[in-house]
């Protein structure tokens, strides 16, 4: 079964903005609606960067069916894994069965400039994941945890308010060595749209398919979800128009990674050009153009879409899509 899901930018519009847009993508017919958690946005002039996890406990209350998550969040800096833990435990024990946790290792550019730390090296940034994982799910269930790893400790901690079942935890990626282990550990695995097809094909999801083997765990055992970046108007200058606001996305790993001011981000995407800017996005003004460009995607084994709509008017690209595309997407995929 296909899921489709709603990119709620959270840096691009305020709090209030984003929860009218992701309220309206329900109604729409979306099946989930997933929120990055940034301290600091990709652009400094008219950015935005709404707590997350206090906005998802507002869209539980005013939503009634779609599945709510983070797309991503760092359980390992600016927040202890066992904060991370009583809020998804209260989100789970308030909306059960509709909140998921989505994690990664994290930018420099969220994480320097709340706490003025020393961005360590990948090695490090993916054993804080993995314990960070490791700890969450013992204060999930059991009763006292007392913890001591090499990062974290508890003493005698307890979650009282949290679901029966715990949350889901997916595990965000773009290298083989985090996708094989969201592959053994994980609920879900995420990753973004627009990338070169060798990396979804040859990399990320055989590593996804080696970790679950590795675990003995079944190939549905995980949820491979993505995040479509797609630009669809009836008039294509603006759907390529749209884009310019996050040419920070076609930035290479290079170029970005110890960016830590958005000014400077801000500045480098800004010297793009527009169909740079564009790159990573599928823009058409056609919904079947749509549908044979995320085929692909679907026929390597994502089957939970989540979209990104660049746009200023979100509430046109939610309408616009939710008549044109989705349709046609579950009638062609199921």
């Amino acid at each position: 079964m296909l899921k489709i899901g709603y990119k709620a930018s959270a840096e691009q519009f305020g709090p209030t903005d984003l929860l009218n847009f992701s309220v309206l993508a329900e109604e729409a017919g979306f099946d989930s609606v997933f929120i990055s958690d940034h301290f600091q946005p990709w652009r400094h002039t008219g950015g935005h960067a709404p707590n997350a996890l206090a906005w998802m406990g507002a869209l539980g209350a005013k939503t009634s069916r779609i599945t709510l998550g983070t797309s991503v969040l760092t359980p390992t800096f600016r927040y202890h894994p066992s904060i991370v833990a009583q809020c998804f435990g209260t989100l789970g024990a308030m909306f059960p069965g509709r909140v998921v946790l989505g994690i990664g290792t994290g930018e420099s550019l969220n994480e320097v400039p709340a706490s003025g730390m020393h961005w360590p090296e990948p090695k490090e940034r993916f054993a804080r994941l993995r314990e960070a994982v490791v700890l969450i799910r013992k204060l999930w269930s059991e009763e006292r945890v007392t913890f001591g790893g090499e990062y974290y400790r508890t003493e005698n901690a307890t979650i009282y308010d949290r679901p029966a079942e715990p949350v889901p935890i997916y595990i965000a990626g773009a290298g083989p060595m985090i996708a094989k282990y969201a592959g053994r550990t994980a609920d879900g695995f995420i990753c973004t749209s627009g990338k070169a097809p060798e990396l979804y094909r040859e990399t990320l999801l055989p590593n996804v398919a080696a970790g679950l083997e590795a675990a003995g765990r079944g190939p549905d055992a995980i949820d491979r979800m993505i995040e479509m970046k797609v630009s669809f108007d009836t008039d294509r200058a603006r759907a390529m128009e749209d884009t310019r606001y996050w040419a920070a996305l076609a930035l290479s790993p290079e170029e970005k990674m110890s960016v830590e001011d958005p000014v400077e981000m801000e500045r480098l995407a800004d010297a793009l050009p527009a169909e740079r800017a564009a790159k990573r996005w599928i823009v058409s003004t056609d919904p079947e153009e749509h549908i044979e460009r995320i085929r692909p995607y679907v026929e390597l084994g994502f089957r939970h879409l989540v979209f990104h709509g660049p746009g200023p008017d979100q509430e046109r690209f939610i309408r616009l899509y939710g008549r044109e595309v989705l349709p046609r997407l579950r009638k062609a995929f199921g």
